[in-house]
């Protein structure tokens, strides 16, 4: 990463008073060591305990939300408010170690967003784990690109890439699922980078399994229909025509006709695939007309001693 780019660290944080402080401070010390150009902005999020008070103190810009809207619109808040060229999304319970933040950064221009992946391991607990492991097979099967950790609040990005997917960020814990399906499927570059998650130093995570698990389900599909339509409706379409066909063998045998149900299925796997066909022009028409970020590409080095 070149070092005169300015980094913004934004930390949404939500009763954090007992960690953001330390947080604020731990990630100072690791940017000014590197020498990076940087700001830190915390977005509290409605705290009900001193949490804007503490991360002020340890030198954070602080942001407040007059009342709780979601980790999301936390950060929708310190993307429209940072001025670094480069953002990086964590945590402020202290789980995310900052000396990742260095590592990440290395990765950068030549990746638009790099993302810290957790291992199975470092989940919460085995359930959320199983979770996210299924969660992450269907995205990665989205984006036609193997996604270790879909939902990893721990990333860094292009400024100008995070905010041109403002409009699209949800103001729940979503939006990671968000971004890193719209940046992929926007054709930019993400690269995974392991790091190891430290215990929480206090409270417990807000995240609902079922809740949330939903919402993450109806995001994929959302984003997958917003940005690659035939992923989602051909398997319905081929599903139905299966099912028609299926039934079609079972009463032609046993009544020996073809019955209206067969018609149905088979009518409505047409219109499913009909359906398909337009809305994928339809995104390509919205893709034409919106300009999007196309990272230039990194010449190879001459080599002088070539043979002439």
């Amino acid at each position: 990463m070149d070092p005169s780019a300015k980094v913004s660290i934004i930390i949404p944080a939500y009763n954090e008073a007992q960690s953001i402080g330390s947080v604020v401070e731990d990630v100072a010390s690791v940017l000014r060591s590197g020498n990076f150009d940087y700001e830190i902005i915390v977005i509290d999020d409605g705290s009900s305990d001193n949490t804007a008070q503490e991360a002020a103190r340890a030198g954070a810009t602080v942001f407040r939300h007059p009342y709780n809207i979601g980790n999301g619109a936390a950060v929708k808040s310190g993307i429209r408010a940072a001025q670094g060229e480069v953002f990086v999304f964590m945590d402020g319970d202290g789980q995310h170690d900052p000396s990742d933040i260095a590592r990440m950064l290395e990765h950068i221009p030549d990746y638009d967003m790099v993302v810290g992946a957790r291992s199975f391991e470092g989940q919460a607990s085995f359930w959320r784990a199983l979770g996210n492991k299924a969660f992450n097979w269907f995205a990665s099967y989205v984006a036609k690109f193997r996604i270790p950790d879909l939902t990893s609040g721990f990333r860094a990005v292009k400024a100008d890439i995070a905010r041109s997917f403002v409009y699209l960020l949800p103001n729940t814990y979503s939006y990671p699922t968000t971004i890193t399906l719209g940046v992929l499927r926007s054709g930019n570059s993400v690269k995974y980078l392991p790091i190891h998650m430290r215990r929480r130093q206090t409270g417990s995570s807000q995240v609902n399994m079922v809740r949330d698990g939903v919402r993450f389900f109806m995001i994929i599909t959302r984003i997958c229909t917003l940005y690659s339509p035939m992923r989602i409706f051909l398997p319905v379409s081929f599903l139905m025509f299966l099912l028609g066909t299926v039934n079609y063998a079972i009463t032609y045998f046993s009544q020996g006709r073809f019955t209206n149900m067969s018609a149905l299925l088979y009518a409505t796997s047409i219109l499913i695939f009909m359906m398909s066909l337009i809305s994928e022009q339809i995104c390509q028409m919205r893709f034409e007309r919106r300009a999007t970020h196309r990272p230039a590409a990194k010449p190879f080095p001459a080599n002088e001693n070539r043979a002439e």
